[in-house]
């Protein structure tokens, strides 16, 4: 389906819209009562008018008080009518944009590592927020006023054309003119917004990294430079938005300029039909009412096509999000991880990033045995994190298979593969709240005894204690309240809440001072009791003890032995040991 047009915008946008179909109906009911309170002024205005002149012995006041109460009657059903547009309409349109929101989010996360690679987070923010706060006004208003506009433009054209055929149709003869210059106008506007946008996503991104990055900021006193390149965004940003608003401009002084030609219709047409007869003195009073009416009517419809864009484009934006591929997903007949021993096996495994097909790993085939602790070294961009990516399947193989106790992952659900796998990270990410939530993080529903638990197991029941409030200390936006190696250790507590029967460190230690590297590796050394563990080793005294160590280069394991085995070798790992023991590799 062709969601770049109109037409594909609202067959997506439809299913959202259809479920609350019982109070757009009646909001509609009641759009159309407001219309006919409208409608209704210039048939009393022509009655009264007419009858004043050819029979004012009729006009009696027991005629002008039940006219006058007629009108009364009619604009109290207008006041609750117009009520219930304002109230229940705008309500549905956010119930609208409250599924399309969760749906949004639900698909964002089933998206892969490659679509957050590529794709900056002030976009998606836009995206699921100010896009679809449009979305919200769209949703009401669209239906609404081209219902109203559709109600008074055919009305008026059934009920002046009972006074003047020939007259009626010189006036609608400057509606399809409108129209054509309305839609070409449109166009335009639509895409001016689009590309308003795409920038105001633009500046989201620039104003997140630069506050979220504010002490590497300072640290290298940046502040002029992060002025400039925010300057540059902001400027980009109000070009677009003034070419918008040319479009919109041109679209409000053409819709004036067709005003005063339907003015200038009734004046100079209907005055000369007035002239010879052809209409009477209240049909000219009718006519110029319901051109006001007209009038008016279009002029709402300007003030929202500046809304019906911004939805338009709100819409298509939601879509370009739903339509991002799902790379990785359950398969059809998917069944949950049988965890026995814990043995992992990659069985001839190649892997490219799919993005810049970049190969990474080349035929790699491994072994590792139930509870056996083996750590992965070599040169950076040698594949060492990639290839434990591939195992909880934040990416998927190119070719071959990855096994754990015999079972391809890619025939097992996410959920029973990534909970039976604890992955300790480098950099460690904690969520806005307190100690105790981001432990808890790790078993949902843990109780206060288990968190604390796996705290004192991780090593950090002792300075959690000592915090301002203990387990409920706030830690800030990424935990910037806490040291590294406190939020290491943190992250371990939560890993041991989890506790899953596989283990992947991924650089743990490496970020950390060497009072805190000791701290944290005891604690790493606790966890991985018991456990399969693969370790990504960044300084090669933290690996002496592993089961197993193996050297990865560009044609993938290079050797493979213990700490004494590999010396003895006198290879790729000897020459590490010798010449950058101790050091980063």
């Amino acid at each position: 389906m062709n969601t770049k047009t109109k037409q594909g915008l609202f067959r997506r946008f439809w299913p959202y819209l259809r479920k609350y179909r019982h109070i757009m109906i009646f909001d509609l009911i009641c759009a159309a009562l407001t219309t006919l309170c409208d409608m209704v002024l210039p048939l009393i205005m022509r009655y009264l008018t007419n009858t004043a002149l050819t029979d004012a012995a009729s006009l009696t006041v027991q005629v002008v008080l039940q006219l006058g109460l007629l009108y009364l009657v009619l604009r109290v059903i207008d006041g609750a009518a117009n009520y219930y547009m304002a109230d229940m309409g705008h309500v549905m349109g956010v119930y609208v944009e409250t599924d399309m929101r969760r749906d949004a989010f639900a698909h964002l996360q089933k998206l892969g590592h490659t679509y957050y690679s590529n794709t900056k987070v002030g976009q998606i923010m836009g995206r699921i927020t100010n896009d679809l706060f449009d979305v919200t006004e769209f949703s009401h208003h669209c239906p609404e006023e081209f219902f109203i506009a559709a109600i008074k433009i055919v009305a008026s054209f059934v009920i002046l054309c009972q006074s003047s055929v020939a007259l009626t149709l010189i006036l609608f003869a400057c509606v399809p003119l409108m129209a054509v210059v309305s839609v070409i106008i449109n166009r335009k506007m639509r895409d001016a917004f689009r590309h308003q946008r795409v920038q105001i996503g633009e500046l989201n991104a620039r104003i997140e990294d630069s506050l979220l990055g504010e002490r590497v900021v300072k640290a290298f006193a940046n502040e002029e430079l992060e002025k400039q390149k925010f300057e540059r965004d902001n400027e980009a940003f109000k070009e677009i938005k003034k070419k918008s608003y040319v479009y919109m401009a041109a679209f409000q002084t053409s819709t004036r300029m067709f005003d005063g030609l339907m003015y200038l219709v009734v004046i100079v047409a209907g005055g000369l039909f007035l002239t010879f007869g052809k209409i009477d003195s209240g049909d000219m009073v009718a006519y110029m009412l319901y051109v006001t009416t007209l009038i008016a009517t279009i002029r709402r419809i300007v003030e929202f096509a500046e809304q019906f864009q911004r939805g338009m484009t709100g819409i298509e934006r939601f879509c370009e999000i739903m339509d991002a591929d799902i790379e990785i997903f359950d398969e059809p007949n998917a069944k949950p991880l049988q965890i026995k021993a814990g043995q992992i096996q990659l069985d001839h495994v190649n892997f490219e990033y799919p993005d810049d097909h970049n190969e990474v790993l080349k035929n790699v085939n491994l072994m590792v045995r139930p509870g056996e602790k083996v750590a992965l070294v070599g040169p950076s961009g040698g594949g060492k994190t990639t290839l434990c990516n591939l195992i909880p399947r934040f990416y998927d193989v190119t070719s071959g298979r990855i096994l754990i106790d015999g079972q391809d992952i890619k025939n097992v659900t996410l959920k029973s593969l990534r909970s039976a796998i604890g992955v300790v990270q480098q950099d460690v990410y904690l969520f806005s709240g307190s100690v105790y939530e981001n432990i808890a993080y790790g078993k949902v529903g843990a109780t206060r005894e288990e968190v604390i638990a796996a705290a004192k197991l991780a090593g950090a029941h002792e300075f959690i204690e000592k915090l301002k409030d203990g387990y409920d200390t706030y830690v800030g936006e990424r935990g910037v309240k806490l040291s590294g190696g406190q939020k290491q250790r943190i992250s371990i507590a939560r890993v041991f809440l989890k506790n899953p029967p596989i283990l992947i460190l991924d650089e743990a230690t490496s970020a950390l001072d060497n009072e805190s590297e000791v701290l944290v590796g005891k604690s790493l050394e606790q966890l991985a009791k018991g456990r399969t563990t693969l370790t990504i080793a960044h300084r090669l005294t933290t690996i002496q003890n592993a089961d197993r160590i193996l050297v990865l280069g560009k044609d993938g394991i290079e050797e493979e032995g213990n700490h004494e085995e590999l010396l003895a070798k006198k290879g790729t790992y000897y020459r590490l040991w010798n010449g950058l023991v101790g050091t980063q590799v």
